[in-house]
């Protein structure tokens, strides 16, 4: 009889009637039609703006011989160093420096709050704006970059666009004052939330200043910064507003990033799979980092 009981137990449902999914319990009738209504809208969104696109440019990349055309070509091997350069060199010094202007603007000075609004006024511009403003002060003598130059130091600025190191150093540093403040003001409001108890302990202890830093902000913020950067990362990779409007590629399209590149090819000389292959070749890049932030998500509790 306990044999009988234990088997019964083990198969739940037998002799109950067909299985059906617990939502279906849920919704009945109208119910059901309404669930539908509300989801359809979204559904179709989502297929016509994100799986039929990015399907489509996976198709017209999927040929193996597009990435051979790719490496063949001199612009593609120099705009992939600079894409690294662009994002390795542009998100890291941005993100440090935010790090650090997150605990200036932290202190209790009457003029901090006014500083800290205009400190933010670059990430208020539309990039495009701002991109454009940055490519005219860089322009010849007549820049206002090389004319100041000129009036305090009586020097002969360079020609900022006529070398590939200069012009994509240029597109580097308007990256990095644009979004600067974005994520000093993140990680502002991560080192507001860290209890005060804790920095008086640590002064008690005698941990002042960089040690404080060190054993107390830093810590706390550790897994915030990794993800921060991360996502940094994936943005700058695929940045085109800023290399396209600053440099503009100059000179002979020596300072174009893959982002730039790809619509090059598919605008410029009317190769739309060749462009959209440039552009998924940086997916072995993207993938790892998506992987790396999403296991830091789930495994990690974000404290700030």
């Amino acid at each position: 009889m306990s044999g009988t009981q234990v088997f019964a137990a083990g198969r739940p449902g037998v002799g109950r009637g067909r299985w059906r999914p617990a939502w279906r319990g849920a919704l009945r009738g109208s119910d059901v039609t309404w669930a539908i209504a509300f989801i359809a809208p979204y559904a179709a969104v989502f297929l016509g703006f994100v799986v039929y696109p990015v399907g489509y440019a996976l198709w017209m990349a999927g040929r193996p011989s597009l990435y051979a055309e790719l490496i063949s070509d001199p612009l593609y091997l120099r705009a992939a160093v600079n894409t690294l350069l662009f994002a390795g060199v542009g998100v890291n010094v941005k993100m440090f420096l935010a790090l650090l202007l997150s605990g200036f603007f932290l202190r209790r000075r009457w003029w901090i709050k006014p500083l800290l609004a205009v400190f933010v006024l670059p990430w208020l511009i539309a990039a495009a704006q701002a991109c454009v403003s940055f490519h005219w002060m860089l322009i010849g003598e007549l820049g206002l970059v090389n004319r100041v130059l000129s009036e305090l130091f009586g020097i002969d600025g360079p020609i900022w666009f006529n070398s590939r190191w200069l012009a994509t150093g240029s597109n580097i540093v308007v990256y990095t004052w644009k979004w600067l403040p974005f994520w000093t003001v993140i990680f502002l409001a991560a080192r507001m939330t860290i209890p005060r108890d804790l920095y008086d302990a640590a002064t008690v202890d005698g941990a002042t200043g960089i040690r404080r830093f060190i054993h107390v902000t830093f810590p706390l913020m550790a897994n915030l910064y990794l993800i921060c950067t991360l996502l940094a990362t994936l943005w700058a990779l695929g940045d085109f507003t800023t290399v396209y409007l600053v440099s503009g590629g100059a000179p002979a399209h020596s300072s174009e990033v893959l982002a730039t590149l790809g619509f090059r090819y598919a605008f410029a000389t009317a190769q739309p799979a060749l462009g959209v292959a440039a552009v998924m070749s940086a997916l072995p890049v993207l993938i790892p980092i998506v992987i790396v932030m999403m296991r830091r998500l789930q495994t990690r509790e974000m404290r700030l």
